[in-house]
């Protein structure tokens, strides 16, 4: 029988990490914002040894974010910064800079390469091409559809990561937005910058457009800028099933402004699939209480939907 698909989520803390570890993750993204992007928490280089430590004991692996827009100062620091990763023992790194596979292939060669472009990520032959420069995983696009994310599967060696949980981001600026617009108005972001510490989509601030007043998109401002993201939660627990028939390498739950009690019962839900599937894949049948236990704790303003899973082309 095929590998088990890994169940990936990010982490706001080592105690974030530990709880979501015992919850069913057996992989944890972390970083630092200087070089990852939209990181619910921060991770120096001694909380990222710290988390390996205790991960990878658990069976648990850590893979480090390296995929923000880098500037040339960032790019200078890179050759320390990715040897500090693989000494700390890190699994792999997730970039989307091609100056980051060309200094982790000469600084660190040992470690696993996770291709991440964001929304330019989909299709096979761009996956492949990284693939023949040192890459070993290809993270999907999340706007890409069933059938083009079994395309990919199917016409590529690397390992392909698809999120089925979580918000998604639909636009990034580097520039803060609204800490400029507060500056433009003339008021304190006191109140704002409050709610970004509290790092939850209840008590975030939101875009709304006129002509869909109850659609709420939060607002994520950090160093790299603001992050507009999407009105709903993607939720593919129902049909994970299609994706486990195809061998997928990797499912990736969006931990990104979702309180750890939230998360927790999010991974327990798709660990308690995941294993149910493969201890019978002929006899499996899904139970609705796996979902509901989601459900529970759902904030009511945001639907689960299957995002672009079973919508038509949008690329």
């Amino acid at each position: 029988m095929a590998t088990k698909p890994e169940l990936l989520i990010d982490a706001a803390s080592l105690a974030d990490m530990a709880r979501l570890i015992t919850a069913g993750a057996n992989a944890i993204v972390v970083g630092e914002s200087r070089y990852g992007m939209r990181l619910p928490g921060e991770f120096d280089l001694a909380m990222i040894a710290e988390a390996v430590k205790l991960a990878h004991p658990q069976g648990a692996k850590i893979y480090a974010a390296v995929n923000n827009v880098m500037d040339n100062a960032t790019v200078d620091s890179l050759p320390g910064y990715i040897r500090s990763l693989s000494e700390a023992g890190v699994d792999g790194i997730i970039f989307g800079d091609p100056a980051v596979l060309m200094v982790a292939r000469t600084e660190a060669p040992e470690l696993k390469l996770h291709w991440n472009a964001e929304m330019t990520s989909t299709n096979y032959a761009t996956a492949n091409y990284w693939g023949r420069r040192g890459a070993t995983r290809v993270i999907l696009a999340r706007e890409l559809n069933m059938d083009q994310v079994l395309d990919v599967k199917a016409n590529t060696e690397m390992e392909v990561q698809i999120q089925v949980h979580g918000l998604t981001n639909i636009y990034h600026s580097k520039r803060p937005l609204v800490h400029n617009y507060f500056d433009h108005q003339a008021k304190d972001d006191e109140a704002f910058q409050e709610k970004q510490i509290d790092g939850t989509i209840e008590n975030g601030l939101y875009l709304v457009e006129t002509e869909r007043p109850d659609e709420r998109y939060p607002i994520y401002e950090d160093a790299n800028g603001t992050h507009i993201m999407s009105s709903d939660d993607l939720c593919m627990i129902e049909n994970l099933h299609e994706l486990m028939e195809v061998n997928m390498d990797s499912f990736r739950i969006e931990g990104l402004l979702k309180s750890i009690a939230y998360n927790e019962a999010v991974v327990r839900a798709y660990r308690a699939v995941i294993d149910a599937y493969y201890a019978d894949p002929e006899g499996y049948s899904f139970n609705e209480e796996w979902l509901d236990s989601i459900r529970e704790l759902q904030d009511p303003a945001r639907e689960l939907s299957y995002g672009f899973f079973y919508k038509e082309q949008v690329y």
